[in-house]
Order: C-alpha cells, then structure tokens, then sequence
C-alpha cells in the first residue's frame, strides 16, 4: 500500500473500528450483495474486504473460505491508496502483484476489480472487490455496475451503525451493546482477563415524567449518558439498554475493583444535583456481575445476573 500521512492512516482505521463490525459474525445484508456481485460479473469470487493496520477482513466472502489475509498481500490496500476503483486484468503481468502469495498460490487470483467502500465519516475502510482465477477486462458499464453495488454495501453500514446506536442519547442500544459486549468478553476469556457488567435503572424517573414532562425526561437520560460517558474509561461499553435502564460493561475489572468507582460516580451526582429542582435530581439503582465464561454462556446471561442485582439495590431503598 502506498504510504500515507500517519494521521489519515490513524483517522481510518479509528473510523473502521467505530463502526465496530471487526470479526462479526455473517449477516445476510452483506452476504447477498456478494452472492449478486458473483452472479453479475460471473465470478468465483466476492468480497466486502475491510483493511485493519495489519491484516484485510471479509466481513462477507463468497467463493473463499479464509476470513482474512495479511494487508501485507492485499489488493484492496492499492484501492484504497488509489481511492478508486482498482482493476488488475492479469495479476501475473502486473509488477504489483505477479510475486504475490494469493496469485501464485490458493485462491490463484489473475483478475481483480475492486471498488473502495466510504464509511459514513467518509474515510475508505475497504472494498467491495470481485476476483477470477483468468485475466479479463472489465467494461464501462461492468465498473459503474461494481460502484453501484459498492454503494449499496456502504449503505448497509452506515443502516448497521444507525441500528446499534440509541437516537436519543447518542451512546450504544441494547443491540450495539450486545455485540460490542460479546466481542469485549470473547477478548476477556481468551486472555484470562475479569470482566464487570453494571446495570442502572433510574429511580423515579416516571415521576419526572409525570410531573414535569416528557422533555425534562428525555433531558434527565441525556445528562444520565452524558456523565456515565465521562466517569467511565474509554475502553468501557456504556450503553441504553431501553427505557430508563443503562449499563456499562467494564473489562479487566472485577466488581470488588470497581467499588470505589462507584463510589465516585455517586459522589458526581450527588454535586450535580446540588441546587437543583429535587424533581430533576437524577437518582438510581445499580446492581454488577463478575462475568464467569462457566456461568455465563450468552452476552444476555450477565445481564440477567446485573439485573437482578439492581432489582435487590431498588428494593432496599423503599
């Protein structure tokens, strides 16, 4: 790949890694895009490629069975540099890549049209390429085509991202979280490292709704985010579960070790609602789960466990 400024380099993968999609599962909006793109160009191949720092990952692959490949190989790297579309018509006859393990090994690629796929910030996180094991061309027409369906791709990112983030307060929803949440303990177990799941709820948030509307409420939730965002470390999950529930999902972080930042979270708002009208004072219940990869099979198992621990919290106060 040809070089660039290490800031844009930086800015681009920051904008792949916060669509959070890096080693999902499959899913069918991506995966009948590449099964079109096959049966279109008549293909054996389609890929949607992301390129991370080091390595290229299919968050769809057609006709291949490997999930990644090294960037160090990648065809889509040379689009992306190019930021645009990338047609090699006979990879053995092109200096860039007649050396290349992926041209002279498995999957033997010769012919290579890939077009860069523009994340919602507009930085080129990867590809939507189709790939022949022959040399052939690639009319005008057969370009506008891939762009097209390239444009379709980014469309279903940028539908992926709006669905895992919760319009009102801007932070993740109860699916963003599970995902991003599954990928956090999957890192967790592998390495041997705790995990702490907090669960929140609001006490006497309906009062404030009843009681001085449904814009005070709504402007209680987004201060609620607004200080979780800035008490908790960057690499927490804080999420909207639903309603008035939230949850934070600390890695590397036991419950005993996170007691003392509790402690400081409600001496935050404690100082917030100082001088405020007592019906807009924000007030909660908070229960936490040591994550166990024994206990716990599913992403939705700790939240029963931090849930019901809140439930114990709420009910000691009244």
């Amino acid at each position: 790949m040809a070089a660039s400024s290490g800031g844009i380099e930086s800015d681009r993968i920051q904008a792949l890694h916060d669509l959070n999609v890096l080693d999902s599962p499959p899913e069918e909006r991506f995966d009948r895009l590449t099964r079109l793109a096959r049966a279109l160009f008549d293909v054996p191949i389609a890929l949607v490629s992301l390129v991370d720092s080091n390595r290229q990952w299919f968050k769809s692959n057609d006709g291949l069975e490997s999930r990644e490949t090294s960037r160090e190989w990648s065809f889509c790297s040379h689009a992306i540099a190019k930021g645009e579309m990338l047609v090699v018509r006979d990879a053995l006859n092109d200096v860039r890549f007649r050396d290349n393990p992926l041209v002279l090994e498995d999957p033997s690629i010769r012919f290579y049209a890939g077009q860069p796929i523009v994340a919602p910030g507009g930085a080129h996180i990867g590809t939507l390429c189709i790939i022949d094991r022959e040399p052939r061309d690639l009319s005008q027409d057969e370009q506008e085509l891939l762009a097209d369906m390239a444009n379709l791709v980014e469309r279903e990112f940028a539908t992926l991202r709006l669905a895992m983030i919760d319009e009102l307060t801007g932070i993740s929803n109860r699916r963003g979280f599970k995902m991003l949440a599954r990928q956090a303990l999957g890192m967790c177990r592998r390495t041997k490292r705790p995990a702490t799941l907090l669960v929140f709820d609001l006490d006497g948030f309906k009062a404030i709704n009843d009681t001085l509307g449904h814009a005070q409420g709504d402007a209680t939730l987004v201060s609620f985010s607004t200080e979780m965002l800035a008490h908790f470390r960057d690499s927490d999950v804080v999420a909207r579960l639903g309603g008035d529930e939230f949850c934070v999902l600390l890695s590397g972080a036991s419950a005993g070790q996170v007691s003392g930042t509790l402690e400081k979270l409600a001496t935050r708002f404690a100082t917030r609602n100082e001088g405020r009208d007592p019906g807009a004072h924000v007030r909660y219940s908070v229960g936490s789960a040591d994550y166990d990869p024994e206990r716990h099979e599913s992403v939705t198992d700790l939240v029963q466990d931090a849930d019901d621990m809140m439930y114990v919290d709420k009910r000691r106060k009244r």
